[in-house]
């Protein structure tokens, strides 16, 4: 199968078609862009990733749970999409007679073979996007990142049809595929990154006598207004930590303790080895 794209576990997607692309593609997807018909979704694998884009979808009333068609080999993971209100099957190939707009959220050394038993179904009019596996749905919350990156085949009616989509989930930005893999290493990983700074500094004021509950709350809410500052005003972090840096205070103090610990080099060195396991994973 020609033509086939992929996705970073946060969000990066490639939609791909088999073949030139052709009208009738495109007029699908302007057609469920402006609501003329009813939109119907396949996720080929029903895990953890697949169950979050769907959930948002619904959520988001921009596809309704009846014609989301999901497969799966066994009922472990379908019963997630059956207690949403989709419909499920063990049959690969029937998602692809069903739909026109099908994500692949298989594991990445299963992708290859599921590509070939679904080929002889493909046309031109289909509208495929492959998304990496192993990503955890809070990745993809209200706040979540994702990208997107279009494959050869696929047009500006299809970019745009996925990524008012995906704005279900959250932020989607579309960019070059050699920036997927880096989103995955930022924003995907970053997720956990983030989780243990958070945990990090909750115990700093455990260990000054605050009380664990309390202490973990106040940590998430500061990550939480902090991002939120960010994005709102659209400042460059430095300016906004030098807004709170008074001479002599006491956050000058505790960002010379963070330096001193190596806290750049170190978040730094994360998003990079991230990154290269991303495309060691992707076969880059």
């Amino acid at each position: 199968m020609t033509g086939a794209g992929r996705r970073s576990p946060i969000g990066g997607a490639e939609g791909v078609g088999r073949g030139k692309a052709r009208p009738g593609r495109g007029e699908m997807a302007a057609a469920a862009t402006q609501g003329m018909e009813p939109l119907r979704v396949g996720f080929v694998g029903a895990g953890r990733m697949a169950e979050a884009i769907a959930q948002g979808f619904i959520r988001a009333g921009k596809v309704e749970a009846q014609h989301i068609l999901a497969s799966a080999p066994t009922d472990r993971n379908l019963c997630h999409f059956q207690a949403l209100g989709c419909r499920t099957t063990h049959c690969n190939r029937e998602v692809l007679q069903s739909c026109l707009l099908v994500f692949f959220a298989t594991k990445p050394h299963v992708l290859p073979t599921v590509l070939a038993e679904v080929a002889p179904v493909v046309t031109a009019k289909h509208i495929l996007v492959s998304v990496a596996a192993g990503v955890s749905l809070s990745t993809l919350e209200e706040e979540g990142a994702m990208v997107m990156a279009r494959g050869r085949y696929a047009g500006s009616s299809e970019a745009k049809l996925l990524q008012t989509l995906l704005e279900a989930c959250g932020q989607c930005e579309e960019v070059p595929e050699a920036h997927v893999d880096i989103h995955t290493g930022l924003s995907g990983s970053g997720v956990a990154f983030v989780c243990a700074f958070s945990e990090a500094l909750a115990e700093g004021a455990i260990k000054m006598g605050m009380p664990s509950g309390l202490a973990h709350r106040i940590a998430a809410q500061t990550l939480l207004g902090t991002a939120k500052m960010l994005q709102q005003k659209g400042q460059h972090p430095a300016q906004l930590r030098t807004d709170v840096c008074t001479p002599g205070g006491t956050t000058i103090y505790g960002l010379h303790a963070l330096e001193q610990g190596g806290l750049r080099a170190a978040a730094m060195s994360a998003v990079e080895a991230a990154t290269s396991r991303a495309r060691e994973l992707s076969g880059k």
